[in-house]
């Protein structure tokens, strides 16, 4: 199955996230890991970066205009379009997500 990961975030740190990594220590953390343990699988990264708006699907875009309003935290992960986690992301809710679309 086809799996298009999208992470969204910017370079300051969320101020709900202070100890938490960046967006694109995560972005690069989680292409790393989820590429090892699922090396079968037709995984597709992209760091979105909220504060440049160019080339943004609808999705995309309520995504971030949800994150500015504060209603989501930011890094945000996506995968197929489905909310996976924002703020401080972890890897088993990640890895659950995607084996149920499996």
């Amino acid at each position: 199955m086809k799996y298009v990961i999208n992470v969204y975030g910017r370079d300051v740190v969320c101020a709900s996230c202070v100890n938490a990594p960046g967006s694109k220590d995560t972005y690069e953390w989680l292409e790393a890991v989820l590429a090892r343990k699922y090396p079968t699988e037709d995984l597709n990264f992209n760091y979105i970066d909220i504060d440049r708006t160019d080339n943004l699907s609808d999705f995309d875009e309520s995504i971030i205009e949800r994150i500015n309003e504060d209603e989501l935290f930011y890094p945000l992960v996506t995968i197929n379009d489905e909310i996976a986690q924002d703020g401080h992301v972890q890897l088993k809710p990640i890895q659950r997500m995607i084996e149920k679309q499996a």
